[in-house]
């Protein structure tokens, strides 16, 4: 089996949120099988900044549905949406 490369947007719910604090807590909600590859910021209006967040998943039935369910649990997170897939 092989795997997936994503890049998803996690937008914090306001810009008072501390993203440094957001990466902890998006990182120890990943579910087994996920590998986090690193963050990016990507400033989007009125101060508020969102993560581009690279993780890797296995290529099977559900893709990278558990990772965004985790991450929308996150405390502090609007929304979650995927900006890229591709395989490994």
């Amino acid at each position: 089996m092989g795997k997936v490369a994503a890049v998803l947007k996690v937008m914090p719910q306001s810009p008072d949120i501390d993203l440094d604090e957001l990466k902890e807590d998006l990182e120890d909600s990943l579910p087994e099988g996920a590998k986090l590859r690193g963050f990016e910021q990507e400033e989007v209006a009125f101060g508020l900044v969102a993560l581009l967040s690279t993780v890797v998943v296995p290529d099977d039935a559900g893709g990278t549905e558990a990772v965004e369910d985790a991450f929308t649990n996150v405390e502090g997170v609007e929304s979650v949406q995927v900006q890229e897939t591709g395989r490994l």
